[in-house]
């Protein structure tokens, strides 16, 4: 059973930047494509970012295109986002995901929650204004 568990979140002045970690164990990490979602208080979980299982290609969601970066080393089984420029509305839980049977890449694929198969328990991300 794969397991994802995220860290880094915190507390941070709008304008500041987070790094944000999710290791995986018990599975292939290598072999799967990972993505980050977050869900702010009232809302519905959305797609942030996804990294191919090479690390090779990336896809974003627009509201945080040139601010977020996803990132994978996958000889530590770990996948990243830097949060950088921060605002208010990036406020949110976030949530790593993994797929474990990828598809040819398809960047807009990725943004569906219903494609991934494991998830993390989450880690809370406040920017205060």
């Amino acid at each position: 059973q794969v397991q994802l568990v995220e860290s880094g979140g915190g507390l941070v002045q709008a304008g500041g930047s987070l790094r944000l970690a999710c290791a995986a164990s018990g599975g292939i990490f290598s072999s799967y494509a990972m993505g980050w979602f977050r869900q702010a208080p009232g809302k519905e979980r959305e797609f942030v970012a996804v990294v191919r299982r090479s690390g090779s290609s990336t896809y974003y969601a627009d509201s945080v295109k040139g601010r977020f970066t996803i990132s994978r080393d996958n000889a530590k089984n770990t996948v990243y986002l830097q949060m950088n420029s921060l605002k208010p509305e990036d406020t949110a839980v976030y949530y790593c995901a993994a797929d474990r049977n990828p598809i040819d890449w398809n960047g807009s694929y990725y943004a569906r929650q219903e494609v991934y198969d494991y998830w993390g328990q989450g880690t809370q991300v406040t920017v205060s204004s």
